[in-house]
């Protein structure tokens, strides 16, 4: 009797041991995917939130339920503060306001306190004058810059500290002009106001994605001076980049993809996986094209390697244009 107890407490032991091993090993995801786009429906960030969702379930990448949820305020804040309180079950669409926000002063969060997951796209930044502007290159009108700064208004919206801001200030610094001699009008409303203002010459140039003033370059309303990318635009083949024109430096306005702190290797790897597929369907590359996006997937790894740069550089530019907190 006693072995018969001693052979049943053995059995009993050795199932404990393997339910524990296998709920503790569970396989990842074993919920919903919650998206979270840190803006309102819309934007930018939305659309990025809904394409991966969509590219995702259409192509059977992720069998679990992929729901994206809205939570706008605070330049990204208030989705990205929500996720730092989440399990690995929840994402969120990031870009360098991440970077820049906690730079400026207006947030505690860094980058550090995310898992990088992914790079997935990027805008180019240009730099546009009116048609019959004067400036008929970059140089023409950081020349004048240097020589007068207060005689050129460059727009740009929705506020400073944003990449449109800091690529121009950066461009700046490489023809020796002092970032805190630049005279900028803000437009509240962002691209559009900022286009708006340029057609109407109420500045003289602007800085911003290239979306925002690519069809009216075509349409010859404006001119673009060059745009901030590593090659030409094939659709404006017109359009040097600011590299050929002799200012040494590429700026991508680039959205990507984390989680929240702490996810385990083994949930990384998922993510690297589905994700560099999802990169390489039609249905991806359709999506960039239509959005005016160049692909700029970068994995876990390197998205780690490629924020670190990113915040030195956006360091250095914030402390040069006088706006560090």
């Amino acid at each position: 009797m006693k072995k018969l107890i001693i052979v049943l407490f053995a059995v009993l032991l050795l199932s404990a041991c393997s339910t524990s091993k296998t709920s503790g090993n569970a396989k990842y995801p074993t919920k919903n995917i919650e998206f979270v786009a840190p803006a309102a429906p819309g934007g930018g960030w939305d659309l990025t939130a809904r394409s991966v969702q969509k590219i995702l379930k259409d192509k059977k990448l992720v069998s679990n339920n992929i729901n994206v949820i809205n939570k706008p305020g605070g330049g990204g804040e208030v989705g990205w503060n929500y996720l730092h309180t989440k399990n690995s079950h929840y994402l969120a669409v990031n870009s360098s306001l991440l970077l820049t926000n906690n730079l400026l002063g207006q947030s505690k969060l860094t980058y550090k306190d995310f898992t990088p997951l992914a790079t997935l796209v990027t805008e180019w930044q240009a730099i546009a004058v009116p048609m019959d502007s004067p400036y008929k290159s970059v140089n023409d009108l950081f020349d004048q810059i240097k020589k007068d700064p207060k005689s050129i208004k460059v727009g740009l919206g929705p506020g400073l500290g944003n990449d449109d801001h800091l690529a121009f200030v950066q461009a700046a610094g490489e023809k020796g002009v002092n970032a805190k001699d630049l005279n900028f009008l803000v437009y509240d409303g962002g691209g559009g106001d900022v286009v708006t203002a340029l057609l109407g010459k109420h500045v003289n140039a602007v800085t911003t994605s290239l979306s925002e003033v690519k069809e009216q370059h075509l349409a010859k309303k404006l001119r673009i001076l060059a745009i901030s990318a590593d090659k030409r635009d094939e659709s404006i083949k017109d359009v040097p980049t600011l590299k050929e024109e002799g200012i040494d430096m590429v700026f991508p306005h680039w959205r990507g993809i984390m989680g929240p702190p702490d996810m385990t290797d083994a949930e990384i790897k998922y993510w690297d996986e589905k994700l560099g597929e999802m990169v390489k369907t039609d249905e991806w590359k359709k999506l960039l094209k239509n959005n005016d996006w160049a692909t700029f997937y970068q994995d876990s790894n390197e998205t780690k390697k490629f924020l670190e740069e990113q915040d030195k550089q956006y360091r250095d530019l914030v402390e040069k244009s006088g706006l560090g907190k």
